[in-house]
């Protein structure tokens, strides 16, 4: 089972950039799922962005148009580059890695987490 750390997180103003990544212990390349998440306080946590095996990506409608998410399996590292950022994209965004065992059963693993502030 491969540990996920997050970076990147920080400040920034409405209308700026941020670049999350994760990086991973082990190798993603059989990692079925890649994942970010975010979490804003007294909400639920939910699906921002994800990338299979064969790079399809699929994107929260909150952010389509503004974030893209990557993975360098040579490198074992999810990244989440977001634009246009806004002040209800403020939330701790985790990183996810979902790998099929077989059988109907998935591994999840999560990341600690990094915290994302849109404010002037």
């Amino acid at each position: 089972q491969v540990e996920l750390v997050e970076s990147g997180g920080g400040l920034v103003q409405p209308g700026g950039s941020l670049r999350l990544s994760c990086a991973a212990s082990g190798s993603i390349s059989s990692i079925n799922i890649m994942g970010w998440y975010r979490q804003a306080p007294g909400k639920q946590r939910e699906l921002v962005a994800s990338i299979g095996i064969s790079g399809t990506t699929n994107y929260a409608d909150s952010v389509k148009g503004r974030f893209t998410i990557s993975r360098d399996n040579a490198k074992n590292t999810v990244n989440l580059q977001m634009s246009s950022l806004k002040p209800e994209d403020t939330a701790v965004y985790y990183c996810n890695a979902k790998k099929f065992l077989g059988g109907g059963k998935w591994m999840d693993t999560w990341g600690q987490g990094t915290q994302v502030t849109v404010s002037s």
